[in-house]
């Protein structure tokens, strides 16, 4: 089970929701970020195998930190003739040996085949250790190195997103379908307007990505501010709360874990206050039977970090703020604004979630 953080573009999360992600964390929840409009071009000209090959959709992109790394954990005692009682001997480690040997006997006792528990970190069974393994995905491949270094600006956003992904321990897909302006919409009157008619939401294609990570909750935008990809994956929101779970095979129950986020900074600078201040109809899809409630992150302790991991978006913070220095006010103000509204706190973020009446 994981939290699972729709993000129309890169940087959408971090600026949206990173104190609640940072909670989160603190707290040993699992974090996700699908990254859906991160690419260039249409991914269904590609094949299974090249989307495969080139990191997309089911490639995902795992925090790879000294804390999962047990090559950086020294003995606490130093193993020689001065050790303390309670120390480990190579005789006390084989005889703990025997023991996780029973105990995955025990445990494999149904099965046809059996793993031997290994406590050491060493390979067996022909299996590398888990450490020696690459993390999948592109991490900070020369490639994509490359190809922000020519200037391209797709590349230069994935790679923001995936120090994000890393500095905040969680792990992001990339979906790279074709950002808005790669759609054909031009100027910030089609940008922010309705959705053309031939520009489809991708439920099916978001409905098994996010399916398939067995999403505690899944996180999706409000749509404050109406850029077109927002609205997009606001109606994959709506469209999930639709579904019902089915008799064969059922699927999740998407009320209760769709959840829709307020964009930031659109909701600073439309003065985003309440549901009503939506364009008329706007919700006008949800359910008969499901509405929308306000829940409140208290993230005092996790702003900080939450304005850290927004520096990582270099290429963006001088065009949404004018400077680090006008983001970092503008994240805390924000905040404090959101604290005063739900009378939580000193510093909040606001969640919309979805409830059955």
């Amino acid at each position: 089970m994981t939290h699972v953080f729709v993000a129309p573009h890169p940087d959408d999360v971090a600026l949206s929701c990173g104190g609640l992600i940072a909670g989160l964390r603190e707290l040993g929840q699992n974090v996700s970020i699908l990254t859906v409009f991160s690419g260039t071009g249409d991914p269904n000209l590609l094949t299974a195998y090249q989307r495969e090959a080139l990191g997309f959709g089911s490639k995902a992109i795992w925090p790879a930190t000294e804390a999962f790394n047990r090559a950086n954990l020294a003995n606490d005692y130093p193993i020689d003739e001065t050790q303390a009682p309670w120390a480990a001997s190579p005789d006390r480690l084989d005889e703990t040996q025997r023991e996780a040997d029973a105990s995955a006997r025990r445990f494999w006792q149904r099965s046809s085949w059996y793993r031997r528990a290994d406590i050491h970190n060493r390979a067996t069974e022909g299996q590398p250790l888990v450490d020696d393994v690459p993390q999948q995905g592109a991490v900070l491949t020369a490639e994509l190195i490359e190809a922000e270094e020519a200037g391209a600006i797709a590349a230069a956003r994935r790679l923001e997103d995936e120090r994000y992904a890393l500095f905040a321990e969680a792990s992001v897909v990339f979906l790279d379908l074709a950002d808005a302006v790669y759609r054909g919409y031009e100027g910030d009157a089609e940008l922010l307007g309705v959705p053309r008619p031939d520009d489809a939401a991708p439920v099916d294609l978001l409905r098994r990505e996010i399916a398939r990570l067995e999403p505690q909750r899944v996180y999706l935008p409000l749509g404050v501010g109406n850029h077109v990809d927002h609205q997009l994956m606001r109606e994959v929101g709506l469209a999930l709360l639709e579904e019902t779970p089915a008799w064969i095979m059922p699927g999740p129950d998407w009320v209760g874990r769709v959840v829709f986020y307020e964009d930031f900074p659109y909701a600073l600078w439309r003065d985003f206050n309440h549901l009503a201040d939506l364009p008329a109809g706007t919700l006008d899809a949800l359910p008969d039977g499901v509405s929308l409630y306000p829940e409140y992150a208290e993230i005092s302790d996790q702003v900080e970090r939450k304005v850290s991991g927004v520096t990582l978006y270099a290429s963006q913070i001088d065009r949404l703020f004018g400077g680090r220095r006008q983001m970092a006010d503008a994240v805390r103000a924000h905040a404090r604004k959101v604290a005063a509204i739900g009378a939580t706190g000193s510093m909040a973020e606001r969640y919309w979630v979805s409830t059955r009446i």
